[in-house]
C-alpha cells in the first residue's frame, strides 16, 4: 500500500470519526475541512496510483460527503436551468 493510500484510508476514518460526535452545525464546519484536506489526498492518489485507483478514491469520499455533494448538483442543476 501507497502511502497516498495509506493517507486516504486515513482520512475516512477521521471522517467517519468526526460523523459520529454531536454538532450544532449539522457538521459543515467539519464537511468543508474534510473537503479542504481531502482535495490535496486524492491528488496524491492520483499522482501515484493512476486515475483508475483516484476514481475510487474520489467515489469514496463521496459517499462520506454525500449531502454536500447533493447540494452542489441541486445548485449546479438550478443555475444551468435558469437560462432555459
Amino acid at each position: 500500500m501507497t502511502a497516498s493510500l495509506f493517507a486516504a484510508c486515513l482520512w475516512a476514518v477521521v471522517a467517519n470519526l468526526l460523523a459520529m460526535l454531536p454538532a450544532k452545525d449539522d457538521h459543515w464546519r467539519r464537511a468543508w475541512g474534510l473537503i479542504a484536506c481531502g482535495l490535496p489526498i486524492l491528488g496524491w492518489v492520483v499522482w501515484e496510483n493512476g486515475p483508475s485507483v483516484g476514481l475510487i478514491v474520489l467515489f469514496a469520499g463521496m459517499s462520506v460527503l454525500r449531502w454536500p455533494v447533493r447540494y452542489l448538483l441541486r445548485w449546479r442543476r438550478a443555475r444551468c436551468q435558469c437560462g432555459v
